[in-house]
């Protein structure tokens, strides 16, 4: 059928099931859709590959060509798969459909060498979140030392053909990766072996790199569609049109347009649209739908063909008017013969299920579309880091004036995901000590967040410890008394804690806590020093007693510590003070609640 022959009055058919790749950065899984895409090119004939715009639809004959033996193409009557290109699961989370993730199913790309990384992680917790079905695709196994590569076989065969030693080398890796997917909750095995995918998450060994495994991933995922998804797939091609967008760009000779994956329907050269928007839903008429064109044609001038229609599932750039404020990830609905208030709350309400929960008090957070800003939020919420705005778009002034305005110093800082900041937001960021944090991966800018106000934090504390008063405890030591008063010179041993200067000393007598006087300066075979600490015996000088009338030789005397101070020790900085200060401190508490049970609490 081509793009521009009519469908039929009510043509129920089934769509292609759209696929999407994640994995962690380097384990392959561009190197993966590239060899799908090129294999596909091969097994067919060039034309029989359709580019379309962000995916790539890979049809059954190629797929069974491809396969060979695994895949007898009457047992499908799907008609396909549509490969997302845009790899990352940012872009995995931003490709909504109702209630859940565009992609239909999902492969996880797994270097059998590297096993889970942060990535991993982060991409199969979005895959719990978002329910959405996948198998594992463990790469690389090339890569196995003494590995004899078998260009485009089927797994097993190849697996069976290599010695002894590289095949337990091989099955310890890949049982490593499903020891991972157990930890995280998945039960799974070696394809080959699940009876039950839905139970189970099926394990496909490939290689990117030599085709090895590439016929098993494309059956595994063709069985798992035909035999879980068909109704799924079911759905009215002449119907109004439902999508997601992509991406938004500039494309010249059009303007602003979207890369949107219809999902649902049709959508055609002359219907009006509604599409979500910063400011809300968007109204405006389709003025042109383009595709790439065919492979064959590329060195024509134009990069684009203007096509009529198109039919789900499908990759589609759409030009119209007015779409400047359109946002990554947003729907788009066809309004055709549809109430068209009920279509803009449609809309709405798709826009409002992207939950990001803001306070009063917290970070700025930008990203590239809703459905990374949604990613990065919840990830944020779980590190229970709070968040004032939250937006899609470059950082823009106005996002460092509200960060500005945060009350704690660790708040005041912009959190970027995949976005351009802006060179004047830039500059007055650093005027103003904003913090700007960017980054393409939601755990990095994360854990730079958190090294940062970790930083401030302790920081803080060095601060506060600084003009705290430091528990100690000290005797003066028999005959060592060198002056008796104005100030009292003597000798003292530091029993417990840090001793400082310029602190006030008391004596305890019948359960209270005298004041003695202020010790000025301590002093260490002549040399004046700032502190002492327990096990030291210094000479200092304490303005206010006489010695042999308020303190006499053998008296053991403490810092006084003012209450406010013993409650910041007690309760905020127990940890950052050494155990012998933390002895005194609690002596010291010990004292005072004998008589007032509540002091310093």
């Amino acid at each position: 059928m081509s793009d521009t022959d009519p469908t039929t009055a009510t043509d129920d058919t089934l769509r292609t099931p759209i696929v999407a790749v994640l994995g962690h950065v380097d384990h392959g899984k561009t190197s993966l859709l590239d060899k799908i895409r090129g294999s596909a090119v091969t097994a067919g004939e060039s034309g029989a590959i359709t580019q379309h715009i962000g995916a790539t639809a890979v049809p059954l004959d190629v797929i069974s060509e491809i396969a060979g033996d695994l895949v007898d193409p009457t047992d499908f009557d799907l008609p396909g798969l549509l490969f997302i290109d845009t790899p990352g699961h940012h872009s995995f989370s931003t490709l909504r459909s109702r209630g859940g993730a565009l992609a239909d199913i999902a492969i996880l790309v797994v270097d059998v060498n590297d096993g889970f990384q942060p990535q991993t992680l982060e991409a199969i917790d979005i895959l719990k979140r978002t329910q959405t079905p996948f198998i594992v695709a463990a790469n690389k196994i090339d890569t196995v030392p003494g590995w004899n590569p078998n260009e485009g076989q089927p797994v097993q065969q190849t697996m069976d053909a290599q010695s002894d030693r590289v095949q337990s080398d091989l099955n310890e890796k890949l049982y490593e990766i499903i020891g991972e997917l157990s930890d995280n909750g998945f039960s799974a095995d070696m394809y080959w072996r699940v009876q039950n995918f839905q139970a189970n998450i099926g394990v496909v060994p490939v290689s990117a790199e030599t085709s090895e495994g590439i016929p098993d991933l494309l059956t595994v995922m063709m069985g798992l569609s035909q035999r879980y998804m068909k109704e799924e797939m079911e759905i009215d091609t002449s119907g109004p049109g439902v999508g997601t967008v992509l991406e938004v760009k500039d494309t010249q000779g059009f303007g602003t347009t979207l890369d949107a994956i219809i999902y649902d329907g049709t959508i055609r050269n002359d219907d009006t649209i509604v599409v979500g928007g910063l400011q809300g839903p968007i109204i405006t008429d389709v003025r042109a739908l383009l595709r790439p064109r065919p492979l064959e044609e590329i060195r024509t001038e134009q990069e684009f063909e203007q096509v009529d229609q198109v039919a789900a599932a499908d990759g589609v750039k759409i030009a119209a008017p007015e779409l400047g404020d359109a946002m990554a990830g947003a729907p788009i609905r066809v309004i055709r013969d549809r109430d068209r208030s009920e279509v803009i709350a449609e809309v709405e309400e798709e826009l409002a299920e992207i939950e990001v929960t803001t306070q009063e008090e917290g970070v700025v957070i930008k990203a590239d579309t809703l459905g990374s800003l949604e990613a990065l939020s919840s990830t944020l919420e779980e590190e229970e880091i709070p968040v004032m705005r939250a937006e899609v778009g470059a950082v823009a002034p106005r996002d460092v004036r509200v960060a500005e305005t945060a009350g704690e110093s660790t708040n005041q800082a912009i959190l970027a995901f995949s976005v351009d900041v802006l060179d004047d937001a830039r500059d007055l960021a650093e005027q103003e000590d904003v913090k700007l944090f960017e980054d393409d991966v939601i755990y990095q800018l994360v854990e730079s967040y958190d090294d940062h106000v970790t930083a401030i934090e302790e920081a803080q504390q060095e601060q506060i410890l600084e003009n705290i008063t430091r528990p100690a405890k000290f005797r003066i030591l028999q005959d060592h008394t060198f002056r008796q008063s104005d100030p009292a010179v003597v000798g003292v041993e530091i029993l417990s804690g840090e001793l400082r200067r310029n602190v006030n000393v008391v004596r305890w007598e019948n359960g209270e806590a005298n004041r003695v006087g202020t010790l000025k300066t301590i002093q260490d075979e002549g040399e004046d020093v700032d502190s002492a600490r327990a096990g030291e015996r210094m000479a200092v000088s304490i303005q206010g007693p006489t010695v042999g009338r308020q303190v006499e030789e053998g008296d053991d005397l403490w810092v006084e510590i003012p209450e406010k101070h013993a409650k910041i020790l007690e309760q905020e900085l127990k940890e950052d003070i050494s155990v012998d200060e933390r002895e005194a401190l609690s002596m010291y508490l010990e004292k005072h609640r004998n008589r007032d049970p509540f002091w310093g609490k």
